[in-house]
């Protein structure tokens, strides 16, 4: 049985970064990632509540810390006249309006849900031990896609209730629903051959 005690610097990683943009956006009046911040703590108690089952591995633990983190900074941290989520990371192609690759939000995004995807696999190999790695896999790539779409309602809640949110429309969307596929399939072969 793991205990949080063996955890301890993951979670001053946690405690530190999350409490440090929960002050910068309580001054920024940033009602929208106040919100983020409420659901990103409500995960991170009910993986730590739920540690002695799931039995993560550490450098599990610390992928998803850093998806918090990344998270944050992209809503918290300004780059000229807008933050870093709306950054152009490395300028392929440009549509217009949304309709752009590859910036900051979808790295992330990819990133996230490919961590979400390991997580799933973790879980899902105690459970499928008869199923082959190819199998486990894809059962874990769907998982997260599922985890993908709750993620787009979570996004879609502060539109209805904030003004002004950044989430973005529907190429944003529908971008985010890609790059969350892609970085799924990537972390579930990168971890499949590293297993081999």
């Amino acid at each position: 049985m793991q205990s949080l005690k063996a955890h301890l610097p993951i979670a001053l990683f946690n405690l530190l970064y999350i409490g440090g943009f929960s002050l910068w956006f309580i001054s920024r009046n940033n009602y929208e990632f106040l919100w983020y911040v409420s659901v990103l703590v409500a995960i991170a108690v009910a993986v730590a509540l739920t540690l002695h089952r799931s039995r993560f591995p550490g450098w599990l633990l610390w992928l998803l810390s850093f998806w918090g983190l990344v998270h944050l900074a992209g809503g918290g941290i300004r780059v000229g006249d807008t933050v870093l989520y709306g950054m152009m990371v490395w300028p392929v192609f440009d549509g217009g309006g949304d309709f752009v690759l590859f910036k900051y939000d979808q790295l992330v995004h990819a990133y996230g849900f490919g961590v979400a995807a390991l997580a799933m696999y973790v879980l899902l190999a105690r459970s499928m031990r008869d199923a082959g790695t190819w199998a486990v896999g894809t059962v874990a790539i769907l998982a997260s896609m599922g985890l993908s779409a709750a993620n787009e309602i979570v996004e879609f809640i502060p539109v209805l209730l904030l003004p002004n949110t950044w989430v973005g429309g529907y190429f944003n969307i529908a971008l985010d629903l890609v790059f969350n596929t892609i970085g799924a399939i990537a972390a579930v072969i990168i971890y499949a051959i590293v297993r081999r």
